[in-house]
């Protein structure tokens, strides 16, 4: 309140200190509605009902390996393991950091001593063959015709292993295109999808694996394991065939020990009579 009496010049200055006083409190009140900005000063912070995004099971980036088979997993019969593959995630992460993931879709079983198309037929353990001999869930890879790998995961059973021959991909496809590019020669076609990792040799290629994954634990390892697949166990069916490439092993080159997801187009191989068989029994 401005007093009678007052000097001119004392009344300017209070008059001015007022205003200042007034322009404060309301730049106070304005600024207490406007949204809270996040420290880029220019984007509103999301509410904490904001519902999170969804993004499919195959092809979220994972924080954490919360959905990963451990050793308990890998500790079974060799038939028993190949099955339990099928529909499952392979992770491989790579030295820059990016995962691609494909699902289980086709195993070959390799019983050991027994087996004539195993590499530790006879019981033999050599250096090459060691991860073979080695607890549940060890990597054993090995190269064929001097240039291709080809990746087993040990069982249960001394000797006894488990071929991954295909794989779903999953997420990464781009990366793993890359990578089975730079394993071909001149001006070759574009791979399409079924074709980036339906073979055991397409598949390490596709994932960059090599001989320095021999004898690595998958459960374990932290640039390649093995993830819960979306499937509940049954959900798809199973079909038991020959296994690929082994006519020198006489009668276990007819066992069907070769298993894959009826009806997936990622297959290396189908069996149709095996699976005209079943549909007739069926």
């Amino acid at each position: 309140m401005l007093r009678k009496g007052m000097p001119a010049f004392r009344m300017a200055q209070l008059s001015r200190t007022i205003l200042r006083k007034k322009r404060r409190l309301s730049e106070s009140k304005a600024s207490q509605s406007q949204p809270k900005l996040d420290s880029l000063g220019d984007h509103p912070l999301a509410s904490p009902s904001s519902p999170a995004p969804e993004y499919s099971i195959y092809f979220t980036r994972h924080t954490s390996n919360s959905s990963r088979l451990g050793p308990e997993f890998f500790d079974q019969p060799a038939i028993t393991l190949a099955q339990a593959f099928l529909g499952q995630i392979l992770v491989r992460r790579l030295p820059d950091g990016t995962e691609v993931r494909g699902r289980v879709v086709e195993t070959e079983a390799y019983l050991g001593a027994e087996d004539e198309a195993a590499h530790s037929r006879g019981g033999r353990q050599t250096p090459r063959n060691k991860g073979m001999f080695m607890k549940p869930g060890t990597l054993y890879v090995y190269i064929i015709y001097g240039m291709y790998f080809c990746m087993n995961v040990s069982s249960q059973g001394e000797g006894a292993c488990i071929l991954l021959r295909s794989l779903e991909p999953v997420e990464g496809l781009e990366m793993m295109r890359q990578l089975r590019n730079a394993h071909r020669k001149g001006a070759a076609r574009a791979l399409k999808d079924r074709e980036l990792c339906n073979g055991p040799s397409k598949l390490c290629q596709a994932l960059a694996i090599d001989k320095s994954f021999d004898q690595r634990d998958l459960a374990e390892e932290e640039a390649i394991w093995l993830e819960q697949g979306p499937e509940r166990p049954g959900e798809h069916t199973v079909v038991a065939a020959a296994r690929i490439g082994i006519n020198y092993a006489g009668e276990w080159a007819l066992k069907p020990l070769r298993f894959y997801i009826q009806g997936n187009p990622y297959v290396s191989v189908v069996d149709r009579k095996v699976e005209q068989e079943m549909q007739a029994s069926g």
